[in-house]
């Protein structure tokens, strides 16, 4: 499995709107066996810069590739870029993560 987790920061409050909207249309793409778009709680003792989180969970590289080039995800970057001041992503395959045992 691949996990997306994409980090977003507002250019300022009053876009704070416009991003999560923009963010939510990827939550219509069918390709991940997860998707959720968080609101940062701010509640961090050592940093709070994110205001959003794009979580994602996909069967492989194939499915992520997919959801990537739906529609709905260009339609997402034109909607958030112009009003998004960061953007972090990392994905990362579950089979080779470090793991605690249980």
């Amino acid at each position: 499995m691949i996990r997306h987790i994409v980090f977003f920061t507002a250019r300022s409050e009053n876009d704070r709107q416009t991003v999560l909207s923009g963010l939510s249309l990827l939550t219509e793409i069918p390709h991940a066996t997860l998707l959720e778009i968080g609101v940062n709680k701010k509640s961090d003792q050592l940093g709070n810069d994110v205001d959003f989180v794009v979580y994602g969970e996909f069967d492989d590289e194939a499915a992520l590739a997919a959801y990537k080039a739906h529609p709905l995800y260009q339609q997402s970057i034109e909607r958030v870029r112009p009003v998004r001041e960061m953007r972090l992503a990392a994905d990362y395959d579950t089979q080779t993560a470090a793991r605690r045992p249980v």
